[in-house]
């Protein structure tokens, strides 16, 4: 849609902002990018267009505002429909993308308990993360390239910001998820070597500087 304005309001570790940003990258929609940083203030735009949770990630689309990453994701893909489909068309295959898209998200509480707790309850937090990730590799991905097959679409968004994590939850933790996942480990390279999943996800690496420094501040190292 030419001469649409479309501004992403986002915080740069976030996974949640990671799938609208890959959705964005897909669909080859330009937009302006503003961070917000959650460890200060949150900004009075983000306020102003997420009064409810004042959270992001906040697409603005001719300023109107879309919140919550899913309904962003679902409304990129609606809007934005002539190319690169991220939902499945036939309405069962739909669902079930949905659901397992859904069924991601319970990877953020359970990475939070490797990183945010001290080293002594790393076991508990390993075992629940990497649970839901082997229902995801047995249930969900199989022997496909992608979770929905051939195409790269919905769920492999949803999960893919995840990912991007996995560096920083093995080293704080000491195990591999390659060697506990390997098809989500291989899925995962599968998708980095997508261009807008390499230069939407953000650097593993910042992303375990910023966690130790936490950690540190906190006392948990």
């Amino acid at each position: 849609m030419e001469n649409d304005e479309v501004i992403l309001l986002d915080f740069w570790p976030s996974m949640f902002g990671m799938r609208v940003r890959v959705a964005l990258a897909e669909k080859a929609i330009e937009y302006k990018y503003k961070e917000e940083d959650l460890f200060s203030s949150k900004s009075p735009l983000l306020l102003k267009m997420n009064p409810i949770h004042k959270k992001i990630p906040v697409l603005i689309h001719n300023g109107k505002p879309v919140c919550e990453s899913f309904v962003v994701v679902e409304y990129i893909d609606e809007v934005w429909k002539d190319k690169a489909p991220l939902l499945p068309s036939d309405p069962y295959e739909r669902s079930q993308a949905r659901f397992w898209a859904s069924y991601t998200d319970k990877l953020y509480d359970f990475g939070r308990r490797i990183w945010t707790v001290k080293r002594e309850e790393f076991a508990e937090g390993k075992k629940d993360l990497i649970d839901p990730l082997k229902v995801l590799e047995e249930a969900a991905l199989g022997d496909k390239p992608y979770f929905g097959g051939e195409s790269f679409g919905f769920v492999d968004i949803a999960l893919i910001g995840f990912y991007s994590w996995f560096y920083t939850y093995e080293t704080i933790c000491n195990f591999s998820i390659e060697a506990e996942c390997p098809k989500i480990a291989a899925w995962g390279k599968r998708c980095m070597k997508r261009e807008s999943v390499s230069k939407s996800l953000a650097d593993s690496r910042k992303i375990y500087e910023v966690v130790i420094e936490f950690r540190k501040k906190n006392g948990l190292e």
